[in-house]
């Protein structure tokens, strides 16, 4: 598995761990991590608030957040 280039501080409740066990750790959280980066996860998770109305549709949340900015009053919430 290819991991990708990040820096990850990982604190561990065990003294004596093995660099296989310690990789596998940092394995397991890329692959966590990777899931949760999803551009699809985020669309499911926000919601777009143009002025009078509230849009979960994905075609409107990808059109919104093109830009650096958001064009005056549209908002994203998070849903979480």
């Amino acid at each position: 598995m290819s991991l990708p280039n990040r820096e990850l501080i990982v604190l561990l409740n065990q003294s004596q761990l093995s660099q296989q066990a310690l990789a596998q750790e940092v394995e397991g959280l890329h692959a966590i991590l990777a899931h949760l980066e999803n551009s699809q996860v985020f669309y499911n998770a926000h919601e777009l608030v143009n002025r009078d109305y509230i849009t979960n549709k994905v075609k409107k949340i990808k059109k919104a957040v093109q830009f650096v900015e958001l064009k005056p009053f549209r908002f994203l919430i998070n849903k979480n």
